[in-house]
């Protein structure tokens, strides 16, 4: 039985008042050991449910106080085989996941299933969060449309597509006042937080240069541009919807599933994928503001319509209270830095971000990893920094702890719209092929007018965010 938000609160001041007249059980004789009752469950509504969204839904059936009771893509059923994931994206194959996990104590807990999930949000009153895993085109739609029926939001990265809704998704986020995470699972890590207490303590003493360096590569290495042929859309997959916001073109498998992410119309490349990972132990812990210059270079082939195979972005942000100017390089699709003469033998590993200070470098992996300190002699002498992070217990947790009223998540869209942003702007200088000058606070590039629609966006008639 779901029980929704408003008769969940009755049950809770009920039973307050019920509770002097009977004896108070323990909680395991009502339902047996881990038993979490239907007034403390949390409703989740889940939105898009391929390769990351099933990656998101075992997550959370790892929460005892977290259950999914709908589920909603337009696709029934696809193989990822042919992808990293492995197994079957679509809606069936995860409510089928799902319905497995609760058969032990719901036997008769039934998962609903949507092709729409804004009909999903009409019916399921009950929900309480939608957790968006759809194509980066879609996640600021999902988002806005869910915080304005008042669900609390958990959004896979980038948190948007394009620049504007980025603005826009953390402007409706801070009025509805609503829980949010955005979907970089590394900065809930230990190691992220002992990089930022590293930084700020002085370890390595002043950073003025960061290198990040992600091994991306083009899901269609040999496509040069837009397809041209129109092999049949798959059974079971409503394409007019997967394409929501962008206007109609015909069905091709170089977009559908996963491999969208090389297309500027759906996705943003190697930065889009992985910026709000790996730029977020730089941001987070040199603050970094706005940037003032982007340069990007892509490497290989691309065109209006697909993106380059892998690129290199240089950015510069501004001195502000506390730090200095700071060069930050963006390297992926198999481009790496130098390695610094602090770390001595010791390789740069495939992936992963170094900071250079004038008494050292600290090195880490991507998304997240454990900081290390170069050189040796510096290593042996640092002592570990004073604990001034607070660790929590996982991303999902911590977002679900957001939403029954604890403090915001670590990643909340405020925090995620800025580090999507600045991703964002090397995917801007990448498209315009130039070098960019930008004005934050008017969210332009001064004199560059072809800029605009890519900062602003396009969008199919009924899919504006309003």
């Amino acid at each position: 039985m779901k029980v929704n938000a408003s008769t969940r609160r009755q049950f809770i001041k009920g039973a307050t008042t019920a509770v002097t007249a009977f004896t108070i059980l323990p909680r395991h004789v009502l339902g047996g050991p881990g038993f979490v009752p239907p007034s403390e469950k949390f409703y989740i509504g889940m939105v898009g449910v391929g390769g990351r969204g099933i990656e998101n839904l075992r997550a959370l059936l790892g929460e005892a106080d977290a259950q999914v009771i709908a589920i909603a893509d337009p696709a029934e059923s696809f193989s990822l085989e042919n992808f990293y994931y492995k197994g079957s994206g679509g809606r069936e194959p995860a409510r089928a996941i799902a319905e497995q996990h609760y058969a032990e104590r719901t036997p008769n807990h039934r998962i609903a299933g949507y092709e729409d999930f804004r009909v999903m949000l009409e019916r399921e009153k009950e929900v309480d969060a939608i957790l968006c895993a759809t194509p980066d085109h879609l996640h600021a739609y999902v988002s806005v449309m869910a915080l304005r029926a008042g669900k609390h939001v958990y959004c896979e990265k980038p948190l948007t597509h394009n620049l504007r809704e980025a603005r826009e998704v953390a402007r409706v986020a801070r009025e509805t006042g609503l829980a949010t995470q955005t979907g970089n699972q590394g900065h809930s890590t230990a190691g992220i937080r002992e990089t930022v207490e590293h930084i700020r303590a002085g370890t390595i003493g002043t950073v003025r240069d960061v290198q990040v360096w992600v091994p991306t590569k083009r899901w269609n290495p040999t496509l040069t541009g837009r397809p041209t042929d129109t092999p049949p859309v798959p059974a079971g997959l409503n394409w007019d919807l997967w394409l929501g916001p962008r206007e109609p073109r015909p069905y091709h498998p170089a977009y559908f599933p996963v491999s969208w992410r090389d297309f500027w119309t759906f996705g943003g490349a190697g930065m889009g994928d992985f910026c709000c990972h790996d730029l977020d132990a730089a941001t987070w812990a040199l603050d970094l503001p706005a940037p003032t210059r982007i340069e990007a270079y892509g490497v290989g082939n691309s065109d209006d319509e697909i993106a380059p195979h892998g690129s290199t972005i240089y950015y510069e942000f501004p001195a502000r209270a506390g730090f200095p100017a700071i060069r930050l390089t963006w390297n992926d699709g198999g481009v790496k830095p130098p390695t610094p003469p602090a770390l001595g033998k010791f390789p740069l590993p495939r992936r992963g971000i170094y900071f250079v200070g004038d008494k050292g470098v600290l090195q880490c992996d991507g998304a997240g990893g454990a900081p290390r300190i170069f050189p040796e002699e510096l290593r042996a002498s640092t002592p570990a920094p004073a604990q001034t992070l607070k660790r929590v217990a996982g991303h999902h947790r911590n977002w679900l702890d957001a939403c029954k009223g604890g403090e915001p998540a670590g990643s909340h869209f405020g925090y995620g719209s800025h580090l999507t942003e600045i991703g964002l702007l090397g995917i801007l200088s990448l498209r315009l092929q130039r070098p960019i000058e930008w004005d934050a606070a008017n969210l332009k590039v001064p004199g560059v007018p072809e800029a605009d629609p890519i900062i602003n966006g396009t969008y199919r008639a009924g899919w504006e965010l309003g």
